[in-house]
């Protein structure tokens, strides 16, 4: 019977193929909507973890100020000294290694090519803490880092607008006025997650930049790399009570830096993004409410047309659930038409959106299956009403239409 009745459904949605598309466009774009948003989301969501996992593993940052943003570095609050990061490494238990950072900006000369970028001093541990390797060349010495001497490492996009293809290990470079010899190049790591070229930096030891470049000793972050498995929440106290020491805060005053936990951020952010995912795909699934009522309403111009036709099956002996049957399938296979081919344009919208976006293409079978379950489901709800018509028509009122 199931059979039959399906091959009836079929037979109806063929006559009017025209017809047909249009009623399931609104449940083609809903699901085509929803499966899209939630897979660029997921991918984005994936994208932001892994540019925040780029700054370092088990990270703390420490700057001044009470609050990142205004009032951090030009809130009035001291910035660190070199001998705060050497008492956090010995002072402070769970610490793997801490690194002092002095951020400047100038242009950077070589091969008669200018270039403007960011300079980084960091003392002997950054790269560990910042989790940077090396494309080639070497890393600071520890006399380098000692004497501060006239060495640098070089960026990937600052090493290829000054030197292209070439390698720029042993070349020397001008930084401001000062010549620099190039002992190496840092491995490329792309855009950040706040949209900045992590690439465009030329690294020197931070004695090298305070001596020669900007003129004085203030260190204006340390990264505080934890030991696998330590407890960040005592990390960080223990942390800010050897600052608090060291600055010469009184018991009640307010700590005047500010600790920025990157798992943190990382969670924080991540949790941002699949909120607005949900929200964009809550938004998106109307579409899908409207591809049901316009099931509806086409199931019910079906059965005004084909009253004649549902009287004399029901005069011939057919039962009111055999007409409710064909009617509901016309619906469900309407639907779930429909959701297949929302599927398919969402495949290929993700993935042109995951490369235009530079996101990771995250495919996940549940959301699919959700999708297209919920697509059939509309099938039977919006589909339902017009059957139960069908099904309880009077045969002589039914063959009396014309």
């Amino acid at each position: 019977m199931w059979l039959n009745t399906l091959l009836l459904a079929l037979r109806s949605i063929r006559r009017n193929l025209l017809r047909s598309f249009l009623t399931v466009l609104g449940v083609v774009i809903g699901v085509a909507a929803v499966v899209t948003m939630v897979t660029v989301g997921n991918g984005a969501t994936r994208a932001i973890q892994a540019q925040i996992a780029s700054l370092g593993v088990n990270l703390l940052q420490v700057r001044p100020g009470q609050r990142l943003g205004p009032g951090g570095f030009g809130g009035g609050a001291p910035s660190f000294k070199l001998a705060d990061a050497h008492a956090i490494a010995t002072q402070v238990p769970g610490v793997l290694a801490v690194a002092a950072e002095t951020r400047s900006s100038g242009a950077v000369v070589a091969n008669g090519r200018n270039w403007s970028t960011s300079l980084i001093g960091g003392s002997a541990d950054w790269m560990l803490t910042n989790n940077w390797t090396l494309a080639e060349g070497r890393p600071f010495t520890d006399d380098e880092q000692r004497v501060g001497a006239a060495v640098c490492i070089l960026g990937e996009t600052v090493r290829r607008e000054l030197f292209g293809a070439s390698s720029p290990v042993g070349a020397s470079v001008r930084v401001r006025q000062i010549p620099c010899e190039v002992v190496g190049v840092l491995a490329p790591k792309g855009t950040g997650a706040f949209g900045q070229d992590q690439d465009d930096v030329v690294l020197m030891p931070i004695t090298t930049l305070h001596r020669r470049v900007v003129g004085h000793t203030r260190v204006f972050t340390l990264h505080v790399s934890m030991q696998d498995g330590a407890d960040a929440d005592a990390v960080k106290s223990a942390l800010r009570a050897v600052l608090r020491e060291r600055r010469s805060l009184a018991d009640g005053e307010e700590d005047n830096f500010n600790i920025l936990d990157t798992a943190q951020l990382a969670d924080t952010m991540a949790g941002t993004t699949r909120i607005m995912t949900m929200l964009l795909g809550a938004v998106a699934a109307v579409s899908l409410v409207v591809g049901g009522i316009g099931i509806m309403n086409i199931m019910l111009v079906s059965v005004t047309e084909r009253t004649r036709e549902i009287g004399l099956r029901l005069a011939i002996g057919a039962r009111e659930r055999e007409v409710m049957g064909q009617f509901l399938v016309e619906a469900v296979v309407l639907a779930a038409f429909g959701g297949l081919v929302g599927l398919l344009l969402a495949l290929a919208a993700s993935v042109g959106l995951s490369v235009a976006m530079d996101v990771p293409f995250v495919f996940e079978p549940a959301i699919n299956a959700l999708a297209f379950t919920v697509a059939a489901l509309i099938g039977v709800a919006f589909g339902y009403f017009p059957a139960r018509r069908a099904a309880r028509l009077d045969p002589i009122e039914a063959l009396r239409h014309e």
